[in-house]
């Protein structure tokens, strides 16, 4: 039995003017998502327990059957987890973005773009070893990561200072957003160095000169201790592969006990290479029992507020992902498999809801004859299934009945 949930990272949305008035998911032509709602299960799933921040560091825990109330202790450590750093039990991970920074008008600092121009990880590299080669004393410690996602350690730190995402405040002045609270002074001047060492160095000289957007500051959020939680093989009894450009789901995924395989081409952007994570996913499925792949890329799209992107994201997807995967499972054996996003990402909004998003399950064994419904928000909602704790979910892909409630 082979088990596989794709994971279309922030595909839910909201209708958009420019789609006329539809959803990207709805506008979309993606007849192999749409054949699997129309022969599995389809419903909606709240992937964001209440009280909680709509990240993909909750949606993907709920999504992977972890309760977020009971597991997550912040999204840093979940990626540090992803690059094999050591974290001690009273350590602190912040993830720190590379953005760009913005005056405007009356010299406030405007949050231009939180990925500094989706900047390259080979020159965002260069960056985070100036800032460490001057900072990284006292506790702190610096990690690079890929183009704008890097992290801080805090050797025995501060876990309970307020901070903000920044994909939450594009646009927006930072000043009432800065780092507040306990250690929040601790952060704040290692914001304002890092800041004077970004200014003159050679990466941004060059940026400068070719017009594209500097890396003017570095931005922590997201911080946390060190979790603990069971693997699949202690929950299920399988064994598996996760395949993601982003650290944060490929921690969750070594942290779940899962292999982590790097595909060549994939970005964590709109231009990853969508038909080689496709064959990834087929070559890995002839050695595993189970497989998350993730895609990026219609979150990506929604942060820039391009809903034409997503829709474009959402047919790659379809065309050499799920097609493909869905047809190799079919001629091969028994399988199950989940379709979901971790959570919605209103291109209105330019960041992360926390509204119920759609699920598709097929199971070899279950397949209906067919009814006339596509994967999307409104045709999963008039199901009327509604999975009320996301991370019971899986439960469902495992072979246990679909944990569900009538919806209104």
């Amino acid at each position: 039995m082979k088990y596989v949930i794709i994971h279309g990272d922030g595909m839910a949305d909201w209708p958009c003017d420019e789609l006329s008035g539809k959803t990207p998911l709805e506008a979309a032509h993606k007849p192999h998502m749409d054949r699997i709602a129309s022969i599995g299960e389809l419903g909606l799933v709240a992937t964001i327990p209440a009280g909680m921040p709509p990240g993909s560091d909750v949606g993907t825990m709920s999504m992977l059957g972890y309760d977020p109330a009971r597991y997550h202790t912040g999204r840093a450590p979940i990626e540090a987890a992803s690059q094999g750093i050591e974290v001690g039990e009273r350590d602190v991970v912040f993830r720190m973005n590379l953005v760009t920074l913005k005056p405007a008008e009356a010299g406030e600092l405007i949050m231009e773009d939180f990925t500094a121009g989706h900047i390259g990880s080979d020159e965002a590299a260069a960056l985070v070893r100036a800032i460490g080669a001057v900072l990284g004393r006292d506790g702190i410690e610096f990690f690079n990561g890929v183009s704008y996602r890097h992290l801080m350690v805090w050797r025995e730190g501060v876990a309970g200072t307020r901070l903000t995402p920044p994909h939450d405040i594009t646009g927006k002045a930072v000043a009432p957003y800065l780092p507040s609270g306990q250690g929040a002074d601790r952060l704040l001047g290692l914001m304002e160095r890092a800041g004077e060492i970004l200014r003159d160095h050679e990466v941004n000289r060059r940026r400068r000169a070719e017009n594209k957007p500097q890396a003017t500051a570095v931005w922590f959020w997201g911080q946390g201790k060190r979790p603990a939680v069971p693997t699949l093989r202690e929950r299920f009894g399988v064994d598996g592969a996760v395949i993601s450009a982003v650290d944060l789901v490929k921690g969750l995924g070594r942290l779940a006990g899962l292999e982590l395989i790097t595909v060549p081409g994939a970005t964590g952007f709109i231009d990853t290479d969508y038909a080689a994570k496709g064959r990834y996913g087929i070559e890995a499925l002839k050695r595993c029992d189970f497989l998350l792949l993730h895609i990026e890329a219609p979150d990506e799209a929604a942060h820039l507020g391009r809903a034409d992107l997503k829709v474009r994201a959402i047919e790659e997807i379809d065309r050499n992902i799920v097609g493909p995967l869905l047809s190799a499972l079919e001629s091969s054996g028994p399988f199950a498999l989940l379709l979901m996003p971790d959570h919605a990402t209103p291109c209105a909004l330019k960041t992360h809801s926390n509204d119920p998003v759609p699920f598709a399950i097929v199971k070899s064994t279950e397949t209906a004859g067919g009814v006339n419904r596509r994967y999307t928000e409104g045709d999963a909602a008039r199901t009327g299934i509604s999975v009320a704790h996301g991370h019971t979910l899986i439960e469902s892909l495992f072979g246990r009945p679909l944990p569900q409630a009538a919806a209104g």
